[in-house]
């Protein structure tokens, strides 16, 4: 993987300013390239004063799970083509496998490395330096120590180069201050970066066994406070395994929380906080409508 140099740095410099004017100048050509520029390049059009917490991001709920069979299926597209899709959130489960991380859903090994996962990152933003990616890491089916499972991080950032690909800072950056970068959100009591679930920082709805006729009024609900109620980084999770496989679930919820997004009541809303999805891509439109959810955009 290409190594971090002053060159790169200068591509993100100039290559910010020119999506900059893309973004902000004349309307493209087609609605075709309309699209393109809404899912690749939508944090373009938000000034970098902004806060993280008062942005609305579709992410994905387990990233890297793609196989392993219905009950452990959430995702049908790789890393690199949920960020193209407009994803901006990545929820990656690591299992210590030697002095490596193994991209897990429990005991399934999704032919996914963490290194895979970085890489997909370091070229989505390298070709969008207006964009941002914010990343949970977890162990996933591995009981190492926080010390090790730091360890093995910590080479990931300096052995194998890694480290100028995040921002590792306990505070929540303005977007400005992480653009270009992935912004670490640390589910794990050894690594360093925004303490993920911390009280102090995030609301979180993750009511993972809810089957979805109650999971639904939740998430409505979380969607409600997050705009009534500004102030911490709020995590609306969709996904849920209760009672049917993921997918199946995806297919109820999906379309009812494109719906209120698109209707009356959530109109003008900003700052939804992120929002994790299983099988995004199976529903038309669904990212767009979250993406809207936010200022400028």
């Amino acid at each position: 993987m290409s190594p971090y140099t002053a060159t790169r740095r200068n591509f993100l410099t100039g290559a910010l300013a020119a999506t900059a004017t893309v973004l902000v100048g004349a309307p493209p050509a087609t609605a075709g390239s309309r699209q393109v520029l809404a899912t690749q390049d939508w944090m373009g059009a938000i000034p970098d004063a902004t806060a993280l917490r008062r942005l609305t991001i579709p992410g994905s709920h387990d990233s890297g799970a793609r196989y392993g069979g219905p009950w452990t299926e959430c995702q049908n597209t790789t890393i690199a083509e949920q960020l193209n899709s407009g994803l901006r959130f990545l929820d990656v489960r690591c299992r210590v496998t030697g002095d490596s991380f193994a991209i897990h859903h429990g005991a399934s090994y999704q032919n996914l490395m963490f290194g895979d996962v970085l890489g997909a990152c370091w070229d989505f933003l390298a070709a969008h330096p207006t964009e941002t990616v914010l990343m949970r890491v977890k162990q996933e089916y591995s009981e190492e120590s926080d010390a090790t499972f730091r360890a093995i991080f910590d080479d990931y950032l300096d052995g194998r180069g890694w480290r100028p690909l995040f921002r590792i800072d306990p505070a929540l950056p303005s977007l400005g201050e992480a653009r270009g970068k992935v912004v670490l959100l640390a589910d794990n009591g050894g690594l360093p970066g925004v303490r993920y679930a911390d009280s102090a920082l995030f609301d979180i709805q993750d009511d993972y066994m809810a089957e979805p006729f109650a999971k639904y009024p939740k998430i409505e609900s979380q969607f409600r406070k997050a705009a009534q109620q500004p102030g911490k980084l709020y995590m609306n999770y969709v996904s849920t395994a209760a009672l049917m496989p993921p997918r199946w679930n995806a297919d109820r919820l999906n379309p009812q929380v494109r719906s209120f997004l698109d209707g009356s009541e959530a109109a003008g809303w900003t700052g939804l906080g992120i929002v994790p999805l299983d099988f995004p891509a199976t529903r038309s439109g669904l990212v767009e409508s979250l993406i809207r959810h936010n200022p400028g955009v």
